[in-house]
């Protein structure tokens, strides 16, 4: 049974203390004499640091650093209004339950493998007399703000710029909460043990091959680091606002965000909220109220804008997976298509090391491999070469995405690789590699930079080297097939059920539905959610 009217506060990709509902909430339990005492707690999962079905690491070593860099500077945070975190090792419907607390209050996710450790929570929490409070709290629009009868994302769009344009004509992002004072957050008289453990590498429930090769990535990660001019993420509430603040105030960026969003080298292209966004370290909601700040002491023009545009892109995905539930994981994505992906394990890894012999695929998934990040424009291409013309099985890219992205947020990863793969049912958006690269690095620089075996090659043939003569491959010391890999065969691959040549002037359209079947036994284990991971071949 719960021993005292202690309120335990279970953060998640929550990570700050400001615009945080559910502190909020706990606060108010507090203040309406519901709860004398509050205990916060971040629980190191194990199941988020075990391998996937699909073979890779859940969480890899530069999303590991900046998580674990969050919950410190969280701790250090909560400390400052007078309260702290608690860090646990272990699965949270196994560690809260001992904590002897009445209610769990916590932000309420909107995917399937999260949503299940909800469960089980209130599951756990019921039994010992006590409860589980879920609040709303990660978009830029209020899920119950949204123009919908009775909430129901049924009616949600299932194309993008209907559901902006519902959301802009009919909604408002709330303002930003406030922190709570000390006083609306009583610690406890007796803190549980714990209270000083402040949680390293050698902290992560990891097996020790994981962990040696995590310590040889620590070693390394400045030697990889090929772009200097990249920052190097620190992860926490503190570094999201002073990357806010340099982004808007310090340098302006954001006035030229529309007209440089679609670099791939530098820190300031891009806005780079990524990062904290997917941690929760900063909310939508604050970027978009010191935006509004920004433009009425700065400029309002068509780059703030779209910045605003982009949070509403990740709210977008994030209620079109809660329309879709589990289906948005499973191979024929969330309209169920029936698409006959290929899995050749050795063309999937070739792509993960950047060895496709396709220079602007190599330089992101080489970037992605050494950094934990890449650009948007980096993103669209190599998905659309994987599932378009290698022909593979979306979910081996969305998962060593979430394996390796330093910004891996679920609703943003699956649903554009769902629209990558062409499996929303809208138009297919089917990349020209070569074109992509003479458009945005017409001078080759980002290429040159993580692709060094390329960095003799005339730009008329870097994007196409194979097409090089070999005398000229042999004097930039740069040979297809022994100093780079010739390129993979994808006009004998390809996503299967594409017309080889679109008509002219129509886009492709993703085939039909998959006809009505009965389930086989293996497909029931998949929709039923086997343990550890998202629903899996």
């Amino acid at each position: 049974m719960a021993t005292s009217r202690r309120v335990l506060l279970w953060f998640r990709n929550d990570l700050r203390v400001r615009d945080h509902a559910a502190l909020a909430r706990a606060a108010e339990r507090v203040k309406k004499g519901e709860a004398d005492e509050v205990v916060a707690c971040y629980c190191l999962d194990p199941r988020h640091f075990a391998k996937t079905p699909f073979g890779s690491l859940k969480t890899h070593f530069h999303r590991s650093r900046f998580l674990l860099e969050s919950v410190r500077d969280l701790k250090t945070q909560l400390r400052a209004i007078g309260s702290d975190l608690l860090v646990r090792v272990g699965r949270p419907e196994e560690v809260l339950p001992s904590l002897e607390g009445q209610w769990v209050v916590a932000h309420a996710e909107a995917t399937w493998e999260e949503t299940q450790v909800e469960k089980k929570v209130e599951k756990a929490m019921k039994r010992l007399g006590g409860g589980l409070e879920l609040v709303w709290g990660y978009s830029l629009y209020h899920l119950d703000d949204l123009p919908y009868p009775k909430g129901n994302l049924q009616m949600l769009p299932d194309v993008f710029t209907p559901f902006r344009n519902q959301v802009e004509s009919k909604c408002k992002p709330r303002q930003p909460l406030p922190p709570p004072s000390t006083s609306l957050i009583p610690p406890p008289n007796t803190y549980p043990e714990g209270m000083d453990f402040w949680p390293d590498l050698d902290s992560l429930p990891l097996t020790e091959e994981v962990r040696g090769e995590m310590k040889q990535l620590q070693e390394q990660e400045e030697a990889l680091r090929k772009d200097q001019t990249m920052p190097r993420w620190v992860g926490g509430e503190t570094a999201a606002a002073q990357r806010l603040h340099h982004y808007l105030w310090e340098t302006d960026a954001v006035a030229h965000y529309f007209e440089t969003r679609n670099g791939m080298l530098g820190g300031d292209y891009s806005t780079k909220f990524s990062p904290w966004l997917a941690h929760g370290c900063i909310t939508p909601r604050q970027i978009w109220s010191e935006l509004q700040r920004y433009e009425k002491q700065r400029v309002k023009n068509k780059s703030t804008y779209w910045v605003v545009f982009e949070l509403t892109w990740r709210d977008y995905f994030r209620f079109l997976c809660m329309k879709y539930g589990s289906q948005i994981f499973f191979e024929g994505g969330a309209k169920d298509m029936d698409v006959p992906w290929r899995r050749d394990r050795n063309l999937i890894q070739l792509w993960k090391d950047g060895m496709t012999g396709m220079p602007l695929v190599d330089a992101n998934m080489r970037e992605l491999k050494a950094t934990g990040f890449m650009s948007n424009r980096g993103r669209q291409n190599v998905a659309s070469y994987f599932c378009l013309d290698m022909g593979m099985d979306w979910r081996y890219g969305a998962d060593h995405f979430e394996s390796l992205l330093l910004d891996h947020d679920v609703t943003a990863n699956y649903g554009n690789w769902n629209s990558a793969a062409g499996l929303t049912g809208g138009r297919i958006n089917k990349f020209n590699i070569v074109k992509q690269s003479n458009d945005y690095d017409p001078e080759g620089k980002y290429i040159r930079c993580w692709v060094p075996e390329l960095r003799e090659v005339p730009v008329k043939y870097l994007f196409e080297p194979w097409k090089m003569p070999l005398e000229l491959q042999e004097r930039c010391g740069c040979v297809v097939g022994r100093d780079y890999p010739s390129p993979i065969p994808t006009k004998t691959l390809g996503r299967p059920d594409l017309p080889s040549k679109p008509s002219r002037g129509k886009p492709p359209v993703a085939g039909g539905r998959k006809p009505p079947r009965v389930q086989n036994t293996l497909e029931r284990v998949w929709r039923n959610a086997g343990p550890g991971g998202r629903p899996h071949p």
